[in-house]
């Protein structure tokens, strides 16, 4: 079975490379060996692009700026295991979503 690349586009030249770094260990603390690979790809042009088998996730342009680790991490979920739990984070959200 294959296990699936995400793919970190970041601008050097905007200086983004912590943060990519940053959510790459964060989505390999959640998700394990359950991925295949993740990558850091450094570009220039202020790109910001998160991508799971080729499938934009996470694009800095049309999403508006950085996602925060839980939304990255269930955009993640939402491509690679729908029907897995991320504890907390699902659990919040569910609550906001029934309060309005």
């Amino acid at each position: 079975m294959d296990r699936p690349r995400i793919e970190i586009e970041f601008c050097t030249l905007c200086q983004w490379m912590l943060r990519a770094a940053w959510m790459a260990q964060e989505l390999i603390s959640t998700f394990g060996q359950d991925l295949g690979e993740v990558a850091l790809q450094p570009r220039a042009g202020g790109v910001f692009r998160i991508r799971v088998d080729g499938a934009v996730v996470w694009d800095r342009t049309v999403d508006g700026g950085f996602p925060d680790a839980k939304t990255l991490k269930q955009r993640v979920r939402d491509r690679i295991a729908p029907g897995r739990s991320l504890g907390h984070a699902d659990r919040a959200a569910a609550e906001r979503s029934t309060e309005g």
